[in-house]
């Protein structure tokens, strides 16, 4: 032992407290790693479920680095009184070489604290769609959604967002707060159309399909009020009358789960296209264009009418 700090001293320069240290170093980075794996074990004999696994892996994750820091301070730098001290020591330019990543840093506890998403929640930052499913120290990712594909459904692509966003990126969350979010169904009919009674059949689908919600909602925007200004004076489906260049657009606007847009889109159509089909008095309408074609116009309105004839200096005669 002793020829191999001799070693470390003559070979390497490691003074013998420097050798200390780095021993300390390595028995704390083993003794973090023990026992994060002990935790882990734990938890593994106590639950299946996926989602308690993760974030016990997460926050082991978290504490061994914020434990790893402290005490790996204290190690090296002899007068690591306070995290003002430890600051003071970085330099200036470490700090802006390293401003992407102690912004991201930033990012990250500002996720923690403030919790504006949690993995599982789905939000859009920025142009970016889609599903936490996981976040990390410098970066956070999500199960894109939209894009090229409709009705807010998965592409499948996997996106890493760097933390740093979120302090210049207006976030939205889907699922956090009202948990509900609010869609529209634009059904255009035709001006001879009956309206009014394709409005009462559409308001019987909406509620049907709809309205069972309302109640649930109802005690959601209640429990969410308390955290923020949200109110919402009707809760049950309506439909709308609007005209348009092509006909009277009825548009029926209901409250559904982010997750369930597209399916509760599909079920309302079928039904509208099942019971408005079986109205002979209600047409659906769409855009249409009429072509002129100027030569072909102009020759047809100088044609002679039938039963007479040009004579001589081109005046018509009997």
């Amino acid at each position: 032992m002793q020829s191999f700090t001799a070693w470390l001293e003559e070979g390497l320069g490691f003074s013998p407290e420097v050798q200390v240290r780095l021993l300390a170093t390595l028995v704390i980075l083993l003794g973090l790693w023990m026992f994060r794996r002990l935790v882990l074990r734990m938890v593994h004999r106590r639950t299946d479920e996926p989602r308690s696994l993760y974030l016990w892996k997460k926050n082991a994750t978290y504490l061994n680095f914020f434990l790893g820091m402290l005490f790996l301070g204290i190690i090296w730098f002899e007068r690591f009184q306070s995290v003002a001290t430890f600051l003071g020591l970085v330099s200036a330019g470490i700090a802006i070489a390293l401003k992407d990543l102690l912004a991201n840093l930033a990012g990250w506890m500002f996720i923690l604290i403030r919790r504006p998403f949690e993995v599982g929640d789905r939000i859009q930052i920025g142009e970016i769609q889609g599903d936490v499913i996981d976040m990390r120290i410098f970066q956070f990712t999500v199960l894109e959604i939209g894009n090229w594909v409709h009705a807010d459904q998965s592409t499948g692509r996997v996106i890493h967002v760097p933390n740093s966003k979120v302090f210049f990126e207006p976030q939205a969350n889907y699922t956090k707060g009202f948990q509900y979010i609010w869609n529209e169904i634009r059904v255009p009919l035709t001006f001879e159309s009956d309206w009014r009674a394709a409005k009462e059949i559409l308001t019987e689908i909406a509620e049907r399909q709809a309205g069972r919600r309302t109640d649930e909602a109802a005690k959601r925007v209640k429990r969410a009020s308390r955290q923020f200004m949200i109110f919402y004076s009707t809760l049950t489906p309506k439909v709308y009358t609007t005209v348009e260049d092509h006909g009277v657009m009825l548009t029926i606007r209901y409250l559904c789960s982010p997750r369930r847009r597209r399916g509760t889109e599909e079920t309302i159509w079928e039904e509208i296209l099942d019971s408005l089909g079986e109205r002979p008095d209600i047409e659906f309408a769409y855009p249409t264009q009429r072509f002129f074609r100027r030569d072909r116009e102009a020759r047809v309105g100088r044609e002679p009418k039938a039963g007479t004839a040009e004579g001589p200096g081109g005046t018509p005669e009997a």
